[in-house]
Formats: C-alpha cells, structure tokens, sequence
C-alpha cells in the first residue's frame, strides 16, 4: 500500500476520494431533507423514490471511504492515534451538540425545568443526538481497528460480515450501527490498493464502467423496489457492489463539471455533516408555512440544496475571515498527542 502513488505525502488528497465523499454527503443530506419534509408534510413525493434508491449504499461507501487511510495511521502510538481519530472527532461532537442543542433545548427548559436540560446532554454522551451519530461513532470504528491490527484480516472481515448478516436490532443507535458498518470500514482499510486499483481502471475503460454503473443501477433498483434490499446477505452484496459503484462513479466525474462541485463538498464534507441540520430545519418549517410551492418533492430538492450549500458557504466564510475557526478546527488547546507548544489547529476533514 505504500507504493501506491495515492499514499504519498506529496498528494495529502485525492481528487476521485473526495468526490465520492461529495456524493455520499449529498446523498445523507438528501435522506434527512425529503424525510424531514415528508414527515413534517404528512405525505410524500418523488424524492422518495431516489431515497430509497441510495439506501443500500448510502452509508457503506461513506463508511468505506472512511477506513480508506487508515493504513497511514493504524501504527502510530496510542497517544498519537486517539488524538487524531478520537479526541478530534470527540471535540466536534460535543461543540455540534451544544450548538444544536442550544436550538432544541431551550423549551425543553420552559417546559419540563432545567434538569431535563441536563438529562438531555447526559444521554446525548449514550445514545448520539440526532445526526451526530457519524461522529460519534467513527472513533469507536477507528479504536476497534486500532485493537485488531494484528489479527488476521480474514477473521476480522468474518466476523463484521456476521454482524451485519445477522442483523441486529437492539434499538440503541451504537451497537445497531456498528454491526451494520463495521464491515465497510475495514474493507476500506484492508481492500485499499484494490480500491485505488478499481478507480484507475474505471477511468482506463470509462465506456465498459458505464456499462457495468447501468447494470448496477437496474439490479439496486430491482432490489430496492422489489423488497428485497434489506434481507441479510442481500443487504451486504448490494452495500458492497453499491460502494464499488460510487467509487467508480467518482472516478469518471472527477475533473468534470458535474464532479467539481462533488469535489470541493466532499472535501470539506465533515463541514456540511456537522452544520446541515440547523439551515435544513429552518428552510423546511419556512417553505412548508409559506406553502408557495404545492410540491412536496420540489420542497425536498431546495431544502436539500440549501442544507448543502448553507454550510459551505458558512466554512468559506470562517476560512476567510478567520471568525469562528473553532467551528470547524479543532484548537490546539483540544490535543493530548505532543506540547502545547509544538501543536496547531486541526481541520474536521
């Protein structure tokens, strides 16, 4: 893996990555949209359906993606290696948590006294507040991946296909989500040079990759509106071949138009995770109150436009002016890996 010209220093990104990082974030941001909208409606509409469509390999591929480097990462000390894939996601979930809470709460408080306020927060440190979740789960995925380092990769992969097959169905977001995911983080880790080598040959042999994106399309589908999607061992070809999918996808839009905007979203796409629900709720009660626009699946769209572009354009604002750069970097006062003086601000990416 470390010959892999992906892997270099001299090329901190890549470009197909963070296209397919834009395209997963788009597609979590959309579910949440049409979902909200749908719910807060009381009927739905056409965004429904590509919802449903995404469901199978929404979250793998955003998962897989996720382990994809860690294999630069996974030797490094304890101290070093919690600080940068625990601590640093800890500090965002907690900031988002108050800043979100700060919304919600607030009449909890009126309502129910300030010590529901505070049963609130405890239980958000349990069970993740809302769309969170990500957040507080990656480092849980990067620790077990950390433990499991010199286990063979076979029994590993075994095993986290057996969670996912099985399925589990506590009711608790954590356990449920880790059974579910854990198998596309360490495919991301284990099965990178295999990654890697798949987007190059999509863009060797583009005609034979839409071909191939067609027929996926068509099979996703079936399954999807067949009912049959969610069965176990179904749910994982379709998360795996899906994830294979947006990879290749990725490659062929990359240095296009339609693949810029992808690109410059997935590379802050931790951004867009962490700030999308405050622009999406407000735009949603606005668009539903005005009832200016008769169609749920167009109120779905421009809600999802506006949750995806409203913190993008808050993180340009903040990289530009340097206000609230704690919004999206982790201050150097928030690293436990080396000395107060030696350390500096950490982006969320």
């Amino acid at each position: 893996m470390s010959h892999s010209p992906a892997f270099t220093a001299a090329r901190p990104r890549v470009d197909w990555v963070d296209v397919a990082k834009g395209f997963c974030i788009v597609m979590v941001v959309m579910m949440h949209s049409v979902l909200g909208v749908e719910k807060a409606a009381g009927e739905t509409g056409f965004m429904t359906y590509v919802v449903a469509f995404a469901r199978p390999f929404r979250m793998p591929d955003f998962f897989l993606i996720s382990g994809l480097f860690l294999a630069l990462v996974i030797d490094r000390d304890w101290r070093t290696y919690l600080d940068r894939k625990a601590v640093h996601f800890l500090y965002f979930y907690v900031l988002w948590l108050l800043i979100q809470g700060a919304f919600k709460w607030p009449g909890l408080a009126l309502s129910d006294g300030p010590g529901a306020v505070g049963e609130q927060f405890l239980l958000a440190l349990v069970e993740p507040f809302g769309t969170l979740w990500f957040i507080y789960i990656l480092p849980i995925f990067f620790v077990f991946a950390k433990l499991v380092r010199r286990v063979p990769p076979a029994l590993v992969l075994g095993f986290a296909a057996a969670l996912e097959i099985a399925p589990i169905h506590t009711g608790w977001t954590i356990p449920d989500e880790f059974c579910a995911r854990l198998v596309y983080v360490l495919l991301g880790w284990y099965g990178a040079p295999y990654i890697f080598a798949l987007a190059e040959k999509a863009r060797a042999h583009a005609g034979l990759a839409v071909v191939g994106l067609v027929v996926w399309a068509l099979v996703n589908g079936a399954a999807v509106f067949g009912g049959v999607s969610e069965l176990p061992v179904i749910s994982l070809a379709l998360g795996l071949v899906g994830a294979a999918a947006v990879v290749t996808l990725a490659a062929l839009l990359t240095g296009t138009v339609a693949g810029e905007p992808l690109r410059y979203a997935g590379e802050r796409s931790i951004a867009v995770y962490l700030a999308f629900f405050l622009p999406m709720a407000a735009t949603r009660t606005l668009l539903l109150k005005l009832g200016v626009i008769p169609d749920i699946g167009w109120i779905s769209v421009i809600v999802t436009v506006v949750a995806v572009t409203a913190p993008l354009a808050l993180e340009w604002l903040v990289r530009r002016t340097g206000w609230g750069r704690f919004l999206f970097e982790r201050p150097a006062a928030f690293h436990i890996d080396r000395p107060r003086s030696d350390r500096r601000a950490q982006p969320a990416e």
